[in-house]
């Protein structure tokens, strides 16, 4: 690859992150779909498979042991590529799965879920699915979550589960030992349908908050992840039934159990802050 297109495909990337219009004015007649009062595609996806396949999931995160010092779980967050395999609970996914997707209400007829991360308009363009092994509560095998619900929908077993996890990610065989694997999948209309040209920047920003409420939220189990940008979307689309297009999985983060060795540890500048109560 030569400089001037090297320097033509960074300009692309730059201008793609910070633009909102066409700099030539091609896009001033531009009028979303929205606009345009074409209908609102759903919320979310339909279940995939019969309603014997949900898993009502638990709700009593008081029994959890969760970290409730805001700052701790901050400084405490970090990245965990090595896992312990031990097992975790329905319970413990249930709560990662709502702090990261869950639906607090509905805004209107059906216009917009209110969720426990934002997203821009409220259009929340993602699918969250899982790979879960040694989840107390839950078969091995892949789930798609039902948000309006709070449901896990079981997708089926597989035989070569760890093998495709690590496929999954573009052969990153660490992965493979976590006890959970979140596949977010982003349906692109239903951000297009609003902000039509626009809506992929925000797109991307969006992941970032459901991401960073994941991390936080295994954090304050004493759990670990690591979110992976290097998806085969491929593998991912192929196991999960996706047509590649429409909607695709575009990021990944597996979660398990962690040794205490493991965890950072406070450090002198977090105990002078607690010693001086600031």
């Amino acid at each position: 690859m030569n400089e001037e297109t090297i320097r033509r495909r960074l300009l692309l990337g730059r201008s793609f992150i910070t633009k909102f219009s066409d700099e030539e004015g091609v896009d001033e007649d531009y009028e979303t779909d929205q606009t345009l009062k074409k209908p609102q595609p759903p919320l979310v996806k339909p279940p995939m498979r019969g309603p014997e396949a949900a898993i009502a999931l638990p709700t009593d995160f008081a029994a959890l042991p969760v970290d409730n010092d805001f700052l701790h779980v901050i400084n405490s967050r970090a990245s965990h590529r090595v896992y312990t395999q031990e097992p975790m609970s329905l319970l413990q996914i249930s709560y990662l799965l709502w702090c990261c997707q869950g639906v607090k209400t509905l805004r209107g007829k059906s216009y917009a879920t209110l969720r426990t991360v934002p997203s821009g308009g409220a259009r929340h363009p993602f699918e969250c699915y899982l790979a879960l092994q040694r989840v107390e509560g839950a078969a091995d095998g892949l789930y798609h979550y039902l948000p309006l619900t709070h449901e896990l929908e079981f997708l089926g077993a597989r035989d070569d589960l760890p093998d495709f996890i690590a496929r999954s990610v573009s052969g990153q065989a660490w992965a493979a030992k976590a006890n959970a694997v979140f596949y977010f999948s982003c349906v692109f209309y239903r951000a297009e349908w609003r902000y039509g040209i626009w809506a992929h920047a925000p797109i991307l920003m969006d992941s970032g908050h459901v991401t960073e409420n994941l991390y936080l939220a295994a954090t304050s189990l004493s759990l670990g992840g690591c979110a992976i940008a290097a998806v085969d979307p491929a593998a991912a689309n192929a196991a999960f039934g996706l047509d590649g297009r429409e909607e695709t999985v575009f990021y990944a983060m597996p979660v398990g159990t962690v040794r205490s060795s493991d965890k950072p540890q406070e450090d002198a500048f977090y105990a002078f802050v607690r010693e001086q109560g600031l």
